[in-house]
């Protein structure tokens, strides 16, 4: 008999030992059994008889893990603690069965490098890991693509990754025409047939480019030459369940593992990225338009100023954008004559109207009731809601402008591909005036018309708890900004009271980058890593004695500083209490020792927190 230790695929749990009569090959998936469940999990090694009794395999699959993949699953278990099962379970393994080979086809390339963009190219081609700053409508797609054909031509594959949000119809249409089958796009959105399908061209080696949000990097992609990273800002690359890895620092780790380069490319990249690698600057666009930026000193509301430009923008038969940060009606229904606001019953935070619905929703655990008449705490009828969001800005539009053809524009509305590609094709198509939208509006979309982008609440961003509040600001309202003006001169009008931050580096994010780094130096990433671990129990008093437990131990050890221990800023999400414990240190290495040696068992590690509520 052989005996093997098997790490269960997504589970907590610490590997196990399991018998087999025949030998089996390291870093097979297997199936087994526990308390009478059955389970998939990966073989770790061959291991002495125990003295104890063991389970037997049930099943050798034919589906494997590369050496490559298990070193990485190692250094994610390390680095962001978690089970090695866990850091398994993000991963998709090879196929046995799959052993056809696809040639690499010629590719005839029409991709014309301007002088700037030549100089970037070589400039990435020379540092295994590189960022480009590119100004949005630089050409960093051309570059990319470039880079692609000359990595295709070594017979390598590529992995190019987006967040979820970027992942639009335009782009996979530029590179399906310019790549043909030879490119593929994984994201959550694909349908279970869909996912089967493309995993099929992965394993089958016709896919050389694979386009995909973070979980693509888990992919079992043969002959990796090339990782890129776009929009390598963007928060959406950092998991917010466990493992709570962030997908561009891991794409970073695998460029080492796996020998391979890795470019990083943003508009507004992070200062951590900024910082900590080379990077070549990309400056203006291939458009000779100018913007014209119109600060406007008032709270989030859409006024006389912003219907003025609107309707003057309809009257020259152009487009418009209206970002704001909220989606749904308003954030939340407050009592005029107490002042309380209608939270929900299992999270400490307000919930939010949807006028569709007819029902105010929490945002964090989805629970939903019917809008309330009255107000819970003193009976008055006398409620208002606070903070305009897109169901309700869309309406005050359609009030004020008469024959107006507006769209929402945000994850209420756009729940698939599908009616992503259909509204996207509606507004470039100009059967829609005005899109007012979220985030969403900001991401990598291609209008060809618009001439003016309203943007509202950036001092709600400005004023986030978060020492990445101004960059994150800054970054939105430079992408947003950068969505309008492609074919003609175009105007943004910025409704702030903070008019002197945004003007002095509107223009000049390489600027505020140089400034920021003053800020964070000695306090901050990239000088110094954070760690923040959670606790949460339906026993409030449970979850504060787990935390007062671990952080008694923690303030032992001299290298990490203990910046604080306290109640979450949201104190209750799902009916639950929470507790937070914020770590500071010169070195991860150090805050991982001092994790491991005090952890229980209810404690959540965040390595490198991005959010802090």
């Amino acid at each position: 008999m052989n005996y093997y230790t098997v790490s269960l695929l997504g589970s907590i749990l610490e590997p196990l030992t399991y018998s087999f009569s025949e030998k089996i090959p390291l870093f097979t998936k297997v199936k087994v059994t526990l308390n009478n469940k059955e389970l998939y999990g990966v073989v770790l090694e061959a291991v002495d008889a125990p003295e104890f009794k063991t389970l037997e395999i049930l099943e050798i699959t034919q589906e494997f893990f590369s050496k490559k993949q298990y070193e990485l699953a190692s250094f994610i278990a390390s680095y962001y603690i978690c089970s090695l099962g866990e850091a398994f379970g993000l991963m998709l393994p090879f196929s046995s069965a799959d052993t056809s080979t696809h040639e690499f086809a010629e590719i005839n390339s029409k991709i014309i490098l301007s002088e700037k963009q030549t100089k970037a190219l070589d400039f990435l081609q020379q540092h295994k890991v590189a960022l480009l700053f590119g100004d949005t409508g630089s050409g960093k797609t051309e570059i990319y693509m470039k880079y692609f054909e000359k990595v295709l031509a070594q017979k390598k594959r590529i992995l190019f990754l987006m967040p979820e949000i970027s992942l639009t119809p335009q782009m996979a249409h530029r590179l399906q025409e310019h790549f043909g089958n030879a490119f593929i796009m994984w994201h959550s959105k694909l349908t279970p047939k869909q996912k089967k399908e493309t995993l099929e061209k992965v394993y089958d080696g016709s896919a050389k480019i694979i386009a995909g949000a973070r979980s693509s990097l888990f992919l079992p992609i043969k002959d990796l030459g090339l990782i890129v990273v776009d929009e390598e800002h963007d928060d959406s690359y950092k998991s917010s369940s466990r493992p709570r890895y962030n997908a561009r620092d891991l794409a970073v780790y695998m460029g080492q593992l796996y020998d391979v380069s890795v470019v990083l490319g943003s508009a507004t990249p992070s200062l951590t990225s900024y910082v900590k690698f080379p990077h070549i600057r990309l400056k203006g666009g291939h458009f000779n338009s100018t913007k014209e930026f119109i600060y406007e000193a008032k709270e989030e509301s859409l006024t006389p100023l912003i219907f003025h430009h609107l309707k003057n923008t309809l009257f020259q038969k152009k487009q418009s954008i209206v970002f704001l940060p909220t989606r749904a009606n308003f954030k939340y229904l407050v009592c005029k004559d107490c002042g309380t606001t209608h939270q929900c019953p299992y999270c400490s935070v307000g919930m939010s109207i949807h006028q569709k619905s007819n029902a105010i929703k929490c945002h964090y655990c989805n629970y939903m009731e019917p809008i309330p008449k009255i107000c819970s705490k003193c009976g008055s009828d006398d409620l208002s809601s606070s903070r305009l969001g897109t169901a309700e800005a869309l309406k005050e539009i359609q009030e004020q402008i008469e024959d107006v053809r507006v769209e929402q524009f945000d994850r209420d509305t756009i729940t698939t591909a599908n009616k992503l590609k259909k509204a996207l094709k509606r507004f470039n198509d100009k059967e829609v005036d005005i899109l007012v939208g979220t985030q969403m509006l900001s991401k990598g979309h291609d209008y060809h018309d618009v001439e003016l982008a309203v943007v509202l609440g950036m001092d709600n961003m400005l004023s986030i708890p978060d020492y990445r509040s101004r960059e994150k600001a800054l970054a939105s309202l430079i992408q947003i900004a950068g969505r309008s003006g492609r074919a003609s001169d175009a105007k943004v009008l910025v409704q702030t009271f903070n008019e002197e931050f945004f003007k002095a580096y509107i223009e000049n994010y390489e600027e505020f980058l140089e400034f920021e780094k003053l800020f964070r130096e000695g306090l901050y990433p990239p000088y110094k890593k954070l760690c923040r671990i959670l606790f949460a129990d339906k026993n409030g008093l449970k979850a504060q004695e787990k935390m007062r437990e671990m952080e008694e131990k923690l303030r032992v050890f001299e290298n990490i500083e203990v910046v604080g221990a306290k109640k979450c800023a949201i104190e209750k999400v799902a009916n639950k209490y929470r507790f937070e414990i914020l770590l500071r240190s010169d070195k991860a290495v150090d805050l991982i020792k001092a994790i491991r040696m005090c952890k229980n068992t209810m404690a959540e590690i965040d390595m490198d927190p991005i959010d802090f509520s």
